[in-house]
């Protein structure tokens, strides 16, 4: 038979590479034109459920013309969309999913009928994901629970009924996985899912589409239905009290709020992309239509409309999942544990059907309960259903009786009060009792420093001082445990912690409006006065023992006696430097270190000393250094150093080193000086903390020109970032630099004894070979760029000049500007080194070429200098 015969007969144009390309080249303008459409609906607001249904319905109907023209009528096939596709929703970069249904001969026979179909599909640009299987081969893939959660939500585009009964018993619950069991297996799929990213969807780039709280997480109850229950929507399940009203409404709500960011992230990214990534986030705020406002950038309150929505879904999932549970092993008889509440299946639940009545009251008797048993799996689904829908009846603080007031206080003195604290808020209770807090929830902060929302912060702050509590010595804090049991009334630093950052983006000093803020809730608690003025000074002050230790020198005698004049009284302190700590460590897991800890214990000591003795009496530097030194020498007795050994050491070390190193870091350094040759460069290297990857360099030297440029261009090629520079002048023209550093890049190496032969043979070389290394600037740095900020100042003393420098941080910024400072022929004698995110701060102590204060004409060469080293970037 002639193949002009056969296409006749069939109904099909044989196959025809010019036909076919001019085909695929119409589908591709015509879809092309189509997501033009839509996308400019999209920008006036249309409905994102009726835009993905458009986009399918487009892709349908190119389908369905590519199937005629290769598939011939009469071919035993069928073809089906499968996946996010199958439910009919089709993002602009999303898989286009499809099953082709044959047996294997007719397989075989269509192989090149297929071949050509997807061809043609993938010339057009349609992003098709396919296989090919016969019922058995169906049942036998969907064995794995992932292909058949694409399988089950298939919908027909080319199949007749039998081909569509065939598929639905090939994957029926009677050949594979039975209700029960994908309820299980997708149970522990999104667990582990979420475990991806740290079970929280408050990342700074999270992912829409899989992160906790995404719209996977609406596809899996979806999916458990679908199987379980055989609809494809959560609706119908009201009538069987699977589902409230409210809690359909409430998820459908978020799905158009999530699909709606995922459609304009698709958008905006023109690729497949499920991350608000930074380099998408304005653009897209922008896109949605959110403007930047005094207090608020526009990218931000997109941002909280996001993780306000993914908190929305994983509490209302939760209650779902867990009647899920209920539907397949049965709903347990409940075990009493008081008149008021009782367990069922381990779940907490409220015994009266009516609680808690608009009762707080009742709410933190709940709360109580739970905090008393621990092995509490969670809240059972009615009660947590019951709770939710009670929340806007709940009283907050300002207009509760003294009672309720009363029972939150209570909640806050007991055991576990940080759990109970971190419950309350993922419930949404804290919220409401505390109007501020809800103000601030999902609330982000457009920058690379504050990780986590204001809410989440807060609840991390909240857990460390819980870790304090413990009693138990922490590798990562080192005094806290010894401060932890000082405090008189532990619950005052929680209330500090609660509202230390409350009054974020209100606009004027969150410190200040923060403090205004607890001193009227103590007020409604009946906190003492005393007990008031210190919560609010902690909330007020909060930052400024982290300010001091990073950006001051703590070693000097008048950097100390201003702090602690503000501290006032060692109750003070104790507070003040536990709230620190879990502040500075709730920011971000990567801001914490053991370089951080030592700062603040040195602060943290140095203030309780200055206060002991009496604010009046500020100790003589002369009586510091002999101190020093006599400590210094008791620590090198330990080692085996005789006293006029210790001496001839201490004779050779610059005088200033007394004042500005600990006694431990001076015997160090002695040590490192045994037997020291005249014109000899020794490098000595150790870890900051035994546990830690933080590292103290120290480095003896004849003075040349361009050393310091070269210490630090060699330790950022070796990987390494500088967070504090300490220079001083020796006798005979030798200096004495300190350098404490922490790996910036993977290849940095670990071992001390490495980097310290590193900088050896270095700083053994010509100083002029030594050149920062050029490396890419990290992605999210790309997107937080600003206008460097240069000033000056002076010493208290008048000896040197300051010199502070705010600009955007990359790679190699300190060795950049210690080269600048190299070629105006400039000494630096200090340096403290500060990165917030993607804010570099840093203060340098200069002096010119003869020792003295910048003049002004030498200050604004330097100014130009430096900016033009900004400028010449690559």
């Amino acid at each position: 038979m002639s193949t002009t015969a056969t296409a006749k007969e069939t109904g099909t144009r044989p196959p025809d590479s010019e036909s076919d390309v001019a085909w695929s080249a119409h589908a591709r303008a015509t879809l092309n034109a189509s997501d033009a459409k839509l996308a400019k609906r999209f920008d006036q607001g249309d409905e994102v459920d009726r835009l993905v249904a458009l986009r399918a319905r487009a892709a349908d109907h190119l389908l369905k013309e590519a199937w005629a023209r290769c598939i011939p009528v009469e071919a035993p096939l069928a073809l089906f969309a499968v996946g996010g596709y199958g439910r009919g929703e089709l993002f602009p970069q999303s898989d286009i999913d499809l099953l082709v249904l044959a047996d294997s001969e007719a397989q075989q026979a269509q192989h090149a009928s297929l071949s050509r179909f997807f061809a043609m599909l993938w010339d057009a640009g349609l992003p098709v994901s396919h296989a090919v299987r016969s019922p058995a081969q169906c049942t036998e893939a969907a064995s794995d629970q992932t292909v058949l959660t694409a399988l089950i939500e298939w919908r027909a585009l080319c199949a007749d009924e039998a081909a569509q009964a065939t598929l639905m018993a090939a994957i029926s619950p009677q050949q594979v996985w039975p209700p029960r069991d994908f309820f299980v297996a997708k149970r522990e799929e999104q667990r582990m899912r979420h475990a991806r990213f740290g079970d929280t969807s408050e990342n700074l780039e999270p992912n829409i589409k899989d992160g906790p709280g995404g719209l996977r997480d609406l596809h899996t109850l979806g999916w458990m239905a679908l199987r379980t229950f055989g609809v494809r929507e959560l609706e119908p399940l009201i009538g069987l009290s699977h589902v409230g009203p409210d809690e359909a409404a409430a998820l459908a709500r978020e799905r158009r709020a999530l699909g709606r960011l995922r459609y304009g992230l698709h958008l905006v990214a023109g690729r497949p992309e499920e991350r608000l990534r930074f380099d998408y986030q304005k653009t897209l705020a922008e896109r949605l239509g959110f403007a930047d406002d005094e207090e608020t950038l526009g990218v931000e309150k997109m941002m909280q409309g996001f993780y306000r929505s993914a908190a929305i879904v994983r509490r209302v999932s939760d209650r779902l999942l867990q009647r899920f549970e209920e539907q397949f092993d049965g709903e347990a008889l409940p075990e009493p544990l008081d008149d008021f509440f009782a367990l069922r299946r381990g779940y907490l639940a409220a015994r009266d059907p009516a609680w808690p009545q608009a009762d707080i009251s009742q709410v933190f008797a709940l709360f109580a309960m739970w905090a008393a048993h621990p092995e509490v799996r969670g809240l059972h689904s009615r009660t947590a259903r019951a709770l939710a829908e009670s929340l806007t009846r709940l009283p907050a603080f300002e207009v509760a009786t003294a009672a309720q007031c009363a029972d939150f206080m209570a909640l806050l003195r007991a055991p576990r009060a940080v759990e109970t604290l971190t419950r309350m808020a993922r419930l949404g209770v804290l919220g409401q009792w505390i109007p501020a807090f809800a103000r601030v929830s999902g609330r982000m902060q457009f920058d690379l420093f504050h990780v986590y929302t204001v809410d989440q912060h807060t609840l991390m702050v909240l857990r460390n001082i819980a870790a304090f509590s413990s009693g138990r010595a922490d590798e990562r804090f080192s005094i806290a445990h010894e401060v932890w049991p000082r405090l008189r009334k532990p619950e005052l630093l929680l209330l500090a912690g609660l509202f230390h950052d409350i009054a974020k983006g209100r606009g004027g000093d969150h410190s200040e409006l923060g403090a205004v803020d607890a001193r009227e809730f103590c007020a409604a608690h009946r906190i003492s006065e005393g007990d008031t003025s210190l919560i609010a000074w902690l909330v007020e002050q909060h930052l400024r023992m982290s300010i001091t230790a990073q950006k001051q020198d703590i070693s000097d005698a008048e950097v100390i006696h201003r702090f602690a004049t503000l501290v006032g009284d060692r109750e003070r302190l104790d507070y003040l430097y536990l709230l620190t700590c879990a502040d500075i460590a709730g920011t971000s897991p990567k801001l914490w270190n053991a370089w951080k800890d030592r700062l603040l214990a040195d602060l943290y000591f140095a203030t309780r000393r200055v206060l002991r003795e009496g604010l009046e009496q500020p100790v003589a530097a002369d009586a510091r250094m002999e101190e020093a030194r006599e400590s210094a020498r008791a620590l090198m007795a330990v080692q085996g150093f005789d006293a006029a050994t210790a001496d001839a050491l201490f004779a050779i070390m610059p005088a200033e080193g007394f004042l500005r190193f600990r006694p431990e870091q001076i015997a160090w350094q002695a040590s490192a000086l045994r037997n020291v040759a005249p014109g000899e460069t020794r490098v000595r290297v150790r870890r900051i903390a035994d546990d830690g990857n933080a590292l103290e360099v120290f480095v003896h030297s004849p003075d040349r020109s361009g050393l310091f440029a070269a210490i630090l261009a060699t330790l950022d090629r070796m990987g390494f970032g500088i967070h504090q520079a300490r220079v001083l002048d020796g006798p005979h023209g030798t200096i004495f630099d300190t350098f404490e550093v922490l790996p910036a890049d993977s290849y940095a190496s670990s071992d001390p004894a490495e980097v310290e032969a590193g900088l050896g043979d270095a700083l053994d070389g010509p100083l002029e070979k030594v050149r920062t290394s050029r490396r890419a600037m990290p992605r999210q740095l790309k997107h937080f760029r600003f206008a460097p900020k240069i000033e000056f100042g002076t010493t208290p003393d008048g000896r040197r000049t300051l010199l502070s420098l705010v600009a955007p941080d990359r790679p190699g910024l300190l060795s950049d500007v210690a080269q600048v400072l190299r070629a105006q022929r400039l000494n630096v004698h200090d340096a403290r080194i500060a990165t917030f995110g993607e804010r570099a701060e840093d203060l340098f102590q200069i002096t010119d070429a003869h020792g003295q204060p910048l003049d002004d004409q030498t200050q604004q060469a330097l100014r130009d200098a430096l900016r033009a080293s900004f400028e010449n970037l690559p």
